[in-house]
């Protein structure tokens, strides 16, 4: 007698799992993995993760450090889905498969929330300076 665990999925299960990875509500009270292994690299997410949000706006080497980080967790996100929809999966590993891809959705998630100066922020430094520059004239004027 075969184990069901240890048997491929089927295409029903392989569907389900594929819906639960792409649903936009999927990272709902899904938490950023520990470590997620990218090219043959254990990388400490959480701990990244944790660092970017210390700081209120990400510095520029921060900032190319974090756009890095997202590039690489979008393409073994990709790789994990491909895994998930083509290769012979038993339904184990196409569950755990999933949860990292959940995991690496919800990482990708908080690294999109790092603070940026945005278009208000700018606009609203740059009013800051035009007022700031206005009362400058105003006083050497008196």
């Amino acid at each position: 007698m075969s184990d069901p665990e240890r048997t491929a999925i089927d295409d029903d299960v392989r569907e389900a799992l594929l819906d639960r990875v792409n649903s936009p509500s999927a990272t709902v009270g899904a938490s950023v993995p520990d470590e997620v292994e990218i090219d043959g690299s254990a990388v400490d997410l959480s701990a990244f993760i944790v660092e970017t949000r210390k700081v209120d706006a990400v510095p520029p080497a921060l900032d190319r450090k974090v756009t890095a980080a997202r590039e690489s967790l979008r393409a073994e996100r990709a790789r994990r889905v491909e895994r998930l929809e083509s290769d012979p999966l038993d339904r184990e590993t196409a569950e755990a498969l999933a949860d990292e891809v959940v995991g690496i959705d919800r990482a990708l998630n908080a690294l999109e929330g790092v603070r940026r100066p945005g278009f208000a922020d700018e606009h609203h430094a740059d009013t800051l300076a035009g007022h700031e520059r206005w009362l400058a004239f105003v006083d050497q004027v008196r």
